[in-house]
């Protein structure tokens, strides 16, 4: 090799390695950037104590264990901008009935997925939580249509004052509804292909699966596997994404298929299927309540349900409508002539532009709620 061309590959090297050494740096600034504030994630041992792990404002990961639960523990959250906080205490739960009666007024929203900003924007302008995030609805419910994991930056704080707000609700003679959406059901069997940087870092740093964080050893993964897919709540019966012709057919108990997705949540589909044909039917993509949009989608291929069907369906339930969230759309938007309403839309998007969020049943009286202005009646 003549001198010149040792020359040009000495510089042809320094410069691969200094691009090199200059991803590196990139991608280690990136994944330390990314991490923010998060959590906590409580995790339960076989001796009754726990493991509590979260990320800090500062974006330090803090793992603390106790040997017990402390009398009166509490803990704060914190949203990653650092604009929302509020304390949590831990309380029991167990799965509330598939049916109960309505209260003089029952708020509905849909799909949070994250977005902090959001969900308490809504709350706040309807009188559901006051400033300091505590409940102010008195005997009235809120139902929240499932999907809070994935693609925001605040799903264990939206998760949190949810779990805080139920207690509340109770104590003032109220209620919360929780119901399960596709994107719990992902998730805790693994499927993490929505699911922000942040959180799969923080589970690398602890060198377990994102999913291990709600196993049912955690008091969150514990919780939602006490929530229901299908609730009827007095004249309306809720459901993440809706009910096809197969679901009509099913002889199952609605309480035998909110007790299989619970007992079923963290298997993956096989095992899913294996459990038994209920298992296999309430996780189903095309057919089951987690996926099905054959009741808002009229293409063939969501194999749609019609008109006749839907009648048969509220008549069975003893309802006048189904509620369902799963697929956005601009606005709330009504099919089979008010009898499915679909709640679920861009809730950013609809924020900004000062359209629906949700709606506000108070008996036969169905309004649409917003961030900033008083409800409207939609029909």
């Amino acid at each position: 090799m003549t001198g010149k061309n040792l020359v040009r590959y000495f510089l042809i090297v320094c410069f691969t390695a200094a691009c090199f050494q200059a991803a590196v740096a990139k991608d280690h600034q990136e994944k330390q950037s990314s991490l923010s504030a998060d959590g906590p994630y409580i995790l339960y041992d076989s001796t009754g104590g726990f493991r509590m792990v979260w990320v800090g404002e500062d974006a330090v990961i803090r793992d603390t264990s106790y040997a017990a639960v402390p009398a009166g523990f509490s803990f704060p959250v914190v949203s990653g901008n650092g604009k929302h906080r509020f304390r949590v205490k831990l309380h029991t739960f167990e799965r509330q009935p598939w049916k109960m009666p309505q209260p003089e007024k029952m708020l509905v929203i849909s799909d949070p997925h994250g977005n902090l900003d959001c969900f308490v924007s809504v709350l706040k302008n309807n009188g559901v939580i006051d400033e300091n995030y505590n409940w102010n609805f008195g005997d009235n419910r809120l139902v929240i249509i499932g999907d809070v994991f994935d693609r925001g930056k605040d799903v264990l704080p939206v998760f949190w004052l949810i779990y805080k707000l139920e207690q509340e609700a109770a104590e003032a003679g109220g209620g919360v509804s929780f119901t399960l959406g596709n994107h719990e059901e992902m998730v805790l069997r693994g499927d993490c292909r929505y699911t922000k940087r942040k959180y799969k870092e923080l589970a690398d740093s602890l060198r377990i699966a994102y999913q291990d964080l709600w196993q049912e050893n955690s008091e969150l993964g514990r919780w939602l596997r006490t929530r229901n897919l299908v609730q009827i709540i007095g004249n309306n019966l809720i459901v993440h994404a809706g009910l096809s012709a197969e679901f009509l057919k099913r002889k199952e108990a609605v309480l035998q298929m909110n007790e299989t997705v619970g007992k079923g949540l963290s298997l993956n589909k096989e095992g899913r299927k294996a459990v038994s044909a209920t298992s296999a039917f309430v996780f189903d993509t095309k057919a089951g309540p987690f996926w099905y949009r054959g009741m808002v989608k009229s293409a063939d291929k969501y194999q749609p349900v019609y008109l006749p069907d839907v009648i048969r369906l509220l008549k069975k339930y003893k309802v006048d409508r189904i509620l369902v969230g799963h697929t956005i759309f601009d606005d709330m938007t009504t099919f089979y002539q008010g009898r499915v309403i679909a709640v679920n839309v861009d809730n950013e998007e609809n924020y900004e532009k000062g359209r629906g969020r949700g709606i506000l049943i108070e008996g036969n009286k169905i309004s649409v709620i917003y961030d900033k202005k008083s409800p409207e009646p939609m029909f």
